[in-house]
């Protein structure tokens, strides 16, 4: 399985880090790109992260999942990125899961990529989550969409995706190892 998880100038480090870190260990082939046209990407709380690629020279053709972490000043960045939603649009047209945490599902809703479906974001955002039915759930997985409420909820969040990328043994295992279950 193949995982692109997208950077951009604010991202909620934990939102972008644990996920990253879940799926890798649980043998997703995770790719971190920066849609800043530079690698180092700094964090909403001033941790610098090294992405693995840069957005215009990325071919997604082999991707299975696309994840936003949120941030308040990068899930705005990551809405303003017209390629990056044109992914967005196409990779949901194909089926490929589509993941936002936080404040990052206001770029799904902005698509209308949530009208009658189930989703979470961070408190106060809701807004943005246009046509969608709003949960109260830490994550909600509806169709090929996974929304996940915030920051405490990231290890959930990459678990969650691991479960659908590589299956419940999987994740099991994984949870395990990092003693966030009694497996």
């Amino acid at each position: 399985m193949k995982a692109y998880l997208f950077l951009a100038t604010g991202f909620e480090e934990t939102e972008a880090i644990a996920p990253i870190d879940i799926l890798r260990r649980g043998g997703v082939d995770v790719t971190t790109v920066s849609i800043t046209g530079e690698l180092m990407v700094m964090g909403a709380h001033q941790i610098p992260v090294i992405a693995d690629r840069l957005f215009d020279e990325t071919d997604f053709a082999d991707g299975d999942a696309f994840i936003l972490p949120g941030g308040g000043a990068g899930s705005f960045m990551l809405n303003d990125h017209p390629a990056l939603k044109q992914l967005l649009v196409e990779k949901h047209a194909q089926n490929k899961w589509l993941a936002a945490i936080c404040a990052a599902p206001l770029v799904l809703g902005g698509l209308g990529l949530l009208k009658g479906k189930q989703a979470v974001c961070y408190p106060g955002m809701e807004s943005y989550l246009t046509g969608a039915t709003l949960t109260d759930a830490p994550v909600v997985i509806d169709g090929n969409i996974i929304t996940g409420k915030g920051p405490g909820l990231a290890l959930d969040f990459g678990l969650t995706l691991l479960a659908i990328l590589q299956g419940e043994d999987a994740a099991n295992k994984v949870a395990g190892d990092m003693l966030l279950s009694n497996n």
